[in-house]
């Protein structure tokens, strides 16, 4: 990771969190103490930002800079507000057309799975701020740069946005070998949200629950399923050919 990425110390990074910048992670090294410590966490209360706690040999490895016990991933992309750009495509008389990603933590899927997305049209994806691939250099490396020109909309409760989805009037679709629709004999003209679920697991059982259809893809070989990045483009593709792009 390059330093460009990075704000390291506790002052650095407070004054980082206060000024607005978009942070990604903090790592706070394992039983740091004092004054400067309660700090950084009066500036994180209330702040939508993931702390991890870690052995200060982890520091170390990404800066060989004083960092005082305390690093900050730097976002090189600004996230989106999730209801904003929903009411913003239906005020703008486009069925909005959204991807969520459940624990894909693939960089390189990430990566290709944003590129198709924005190749079809779709107006926003969805991650998780916990269990989810970075957004990084390589990840925008592998997008070709669609990760800079889609929106992404980062969410602490992955439940909440399935329901603030359908407030919104979207239809919700698990993409899951366990579905009973065939993706092809389901009607996508209309405001959705694909659910694209982890590269070992699929989508997670309490996410499925939630949403209103299965939809599959046929396998005619003997492997279970198809990479989800490939997976998610063929279902994209679909509401893109049923849309009439």
């Amino acid at each position: 990771m390059k330093e460009s990425q990075m704000v390291y110390g506790i002052r650095p990074v407070v004054e980082a969190i206060r000024s607005g910048v978009e942070i990604d992670k903090i790592f706070i090294q394992s039983a740091l103490q004092g004054s400067l410590l309660q700090e950084l966490k009066d500036a994180l209360r209330g702040k939508n930002i993931t702390v991890q706690y870690v052995p200060v040999e982890k520091l170390n490895r990404l800066t060989r800079n004083i960092h005082q016990g305390v690093i900050a991933l730097i976002s090189p992309i600004e996230y989106a507000n999730f209801e904003q750009v929903i009411t913003q495509t239906i005020e703008d008389g486009e069925a909005p057309f959204v991807i969520l990603l459940d624990r894909v933590t693939d960089v390189r899927n990430l990566g290709a799975i944003a590129r198709s997305a924005e190749c079809a049209g779709v107006h926003a994806i969805i991650i998780p701020q916990h269990g989810s691939a970075q957004i990084n250099e390589d990840a925008i490396k592998t997008s070709a740069g669609a990760l800079l020109r889609i929106s992404i909309c980062k969410e602490s409760n992955i439940k909440s946005t399935i329901n603030l989805a359908k407030q919104l009037g979207l239809e919700i679709f698990a993409a899951t070998e366990k579905g009973a629709e065939i993706y092809t004999s389901t009607n996508l003209t209309k405001g959705l949200m694909i659910v694209m679920g982890s590269e070992d697991a699929g989508v997670s059982p309490e996410i499925i629950k939630l949403c209103d259809k299965r939809l599959k893809i046929p396998i005619k070989g003997s492997i279970e399923s198809l990479n989800v990045s490939v997976a998610a483009g063929v279902i994209m593709y679909e509401v893109v050919r049923q849309r009439g792009y």
